[in-house]
């Protein structure tokens, strides 16, 4: 866990384990100040050497193991030490709780709960714990509803040791800052005690004239030294560095500190102590600077609510800081939060271990309302995973960028991931045509939608019409054109965080001429309407109400067989049935007329008639001296195509005056 030395714990000399023989004192006091690779290898041999009957020695060994390789990141170590703990008996209230948390962190989720339920028996109140189980029993929920964010592990920053806290900057963010262990500028023989690695120095990677990411390079400039750097945070523009140092001293411990370089040219200043703190005992890192510049976000055990919280501090000058402001319990907790990330003045990224999360650092969103008020979001698979995730950066207000993890790191080792959520598109497209099928080229598309969206789109020639709408709202949509009845249609889009395209196609009605209602039937020989004909007859009362000042003539016809005045008779009736059925359904009787032919307006054969059957054209009249000429079957569906029922316009204008 690379992030270790920056979590404010008091930063020691570089060491080399002795072969010789450990002793128990010397690994309590390397526990003590830090140091805790170098402590947990003593506890691991001291633990090897003690016989299994010092059962009160072993236990107490195996829990003090456990802690080490807990802080280090070593989830697994860490979980069997605490086990052997368990096994001999450790007395320590606390160490179901450090089970717990250190199977969540290994995702172990059923396992964790059972650990913090043992711990709650006797620890009800355990806010630690509590919100450590309810980030197991939602871990489940966050992994079937992944947010849309697109992770990606970049193997152009990383190596075979460690990386962390990416920082961008530069014109359009094409420079990308991190803090690395392959760093040249150390001993090579000598390895942290805190975390077994070599420290942490600043690489620099750029983009190519193509915008891809070139291969980091380590900064050659004195800001880089042999002890470790990281965590940098930028000014607008781009010339003042903030960032965590941490020296060592094989003798005095030395608490992390806030130094501040400056860059000329090309050239980044050696490191300055920053005026935050005034003493030299108050460990404080991770410093964000607001875009604004009024600002410094920054992280200290010093007091707050437990572990580690986020500070802010208002610049008052250059190099002088106004008073520490806790940013309150809505954002820190009982556990560690760090790593904060000032986006704007109310958006503030962070990581934190004690919120609930899906294990370890979870990065988290905390947005402040008006009333000054911080709500607090963890961010959700993919970004998160149960180990830790932290030190995000992005580019500007694009929703890309990078941050930190050493998910699938047996190690623990930390790598650069980085992550973009796909812009989420939603349109509606489609075609306004007449009833024929027949592009409408002069039709208009209007949309209004409870966002605000007032919109007419003129169709293409070909009637087609295509618009971008907003996820999870409701729309009302209309297409017209002249000498068209119009047509509407409603629309809610999706709230889910996906592009979708809808498609509505519209089919206008003319107003000079009749427009044929398919699907409507009646009885045999009867004029009682089937209940199949409800949906077109629902489709008239909706065109209606769609044009409230258009009234008609619901016109019924029937084929050439039987007598004229029975086939009118018949016709009238049937009409007549439509009309009733729209007047029940509330359209006023006076806006409409039954009117029934009979067998005396047969059909004109239309373009889409004579595209389907190739023994009509368009234009032909299917009388009877036109449909006795055709043989049995053509005959069969000329007479269906004379039996219909069809409404024209008869005025425009009703209530309009």
């Amino acid at each position: 866990m690379r992030h270790v030395r920056f979590i404010l714990i008091i930063a020691v000399g570089l060491t080399v384990i002795a072969c010789k023989s450990v002793k128990l004192s010397v690994a309590e006091e390397k526990q003590r100040i830090g140091e805790y690779y170098d402590a947990a290898e003593m506890y691991r041999k001291l633990y090897t050497k003690a016989k299994p009957d010092q059962r009160d020695m072993r236990a107490y060994v195996a829990y003090r193991m456990g802690l080490c390789n807990q802080k280090i990141g070593n989830t697994a170590r860490a979980a069997s030490a605490f086990m052997n703990a368990l096994r001999y008996n450790y007395p320590d209230s606390l160490l179901k709780l450090r089970i717990a948390q250190t199977y969540h962190q290994g995702g172990r989720y059923a396992e964790a709960v059972n650990y913090y339920n043992q711990f709650l028996e006797l620890n009800p109140q355990s806010i630690t714990a509590l919100n450590g189980k309810l980030g197991c029993e939602t871990a489940d929920s966050m992994k079937a509803h992944p947010t849309p964010y697109q992770v990606r592990r970049m193997d152009v920053f990383n190596s075979r040791h460690g990386e962390f806290s990416p920082m961008l900057t530069g014109d359009d963010y094409n420079q990308l800052y991190f803090a690395s262990s392959r760093a040249k500028k150390v001993n090579r023989d000598s390895v942290s005690a805190i975390t077994g690695q070599l420290a942490d120095n600043f690489f620099l990677a750029e983009k190519d004239e193509k915008g891809d990411w070139k291969k980091p390079v380590e900064i050659e400039d004195a800001i880089n030294t042999e002890f470790d750097e990281g965590t940098p945070s930028f000014t607008a523009d781009g010339n003042t560095m903030y960032y965590t140092y941490c020296s060592s001293d094989p003798i005095s411990p030395r608490p992390a500190e806030i130094y501040k370089s400056s860059r000329s040219g090309a050239t980044w200043s050696a490191g300055t102590r920053t005026g935050l703190v005034k003493d030299s005992l108050t460990s404080v890192g991770h410093p964000s600077i607001s875009p604004d510049g009024k600002f410094l976000y920054f992280v200290t055990d010093a007091g707050g609510y437990g572990g580690k919280d986020i500070y802010r501090a208002r610049l008052v000058g250059n190099d002088d800081f106004g008073g520490f402001e806790n940013l309150g319990p809505a954002i820190n907790t009982e556990g560690d939060e760090m790593f904060p990330y000032a986006r704007d003045s109310v958006t503030l990224y962070f990581a934190s271990n004690g919120h609930p999360g899906l294990g370890g650092l979870d990065l988290f969103k905390a947005s402040m309302d008006t009333a000054g008020i911080w709500h607090v979001e963890n961010m959700g698979m993919p970004i998160n995973s149960s180990g830790d995730d932290f030190g995000i950066t992005f580019e500007g207000q694009r929703e890309k960028g990078f941050f930190s993890s050493n998910r699938n790191d047996a190690r623990g080792y930390d790598h650069i991931y980085s992550f973009e959520r796909p812009a989420v598109t939603i349109f509606i497209e489609g075609y306004v045509s007449d009833v024929e099928e027949n592009p409408v080229d002069s039709a208009i598309v209007r949309i209004v939608g409870r966002d605000g969206l007032n919109e007419k789109v003129l169709v293409k020639p070909d009637g087609y019409y295509k618009v971008e709408l907003e996820r999870d709202i409701s729309y009302v949509m209309m297409a017209s054109a002249p000498d068209y009845l119009n047509q509407n249609f409603e629309l809610k889009t999706d709230p889910d965080e996906q592009s979708e395209i809808y498609n509505v196609d519209f089919y206008l009605s003319p107003i000079h001429r009749p427009t044929v209602v398919q699907n409507i039937f009646y009885e045999f020989d009867k004029a009682d309407l089937k209940p199949e004909s409800k949906t077109a007859l629902d489709e008239i009362i909706k065109v209606l109400n769609d044009n409230p000042n258009v009234t008609i003539e619901m016109g019924a016809h029937t084929d050439r067989k039987g007598s004229e005045k029975y086939n009118e008779g018949l016709a009238q009736r049937r009409a007549q049935s439509v009309v009733d059925y729209l007047i029940a359904a509330g359209i006023p009787s006076e806006r409409l007329t039954a009117k029934g032919y009979g067998e005396s307006v047969p059909k004109t054969v239309t373009k889409k008639m004579a595209e389907e059957y190739d023994f009509i054209q368009e234009g032909d009249v299917l009388n009877e001296q036109f449909v006795e000429q055709l043989t049995p079957e053509q005959q069969e569906i000329a007479d269906q195509f004379n039996r219909r029922t069809e409404f024209i316009v008869t005025g425009t204008m009703y209530n309009l005056y």
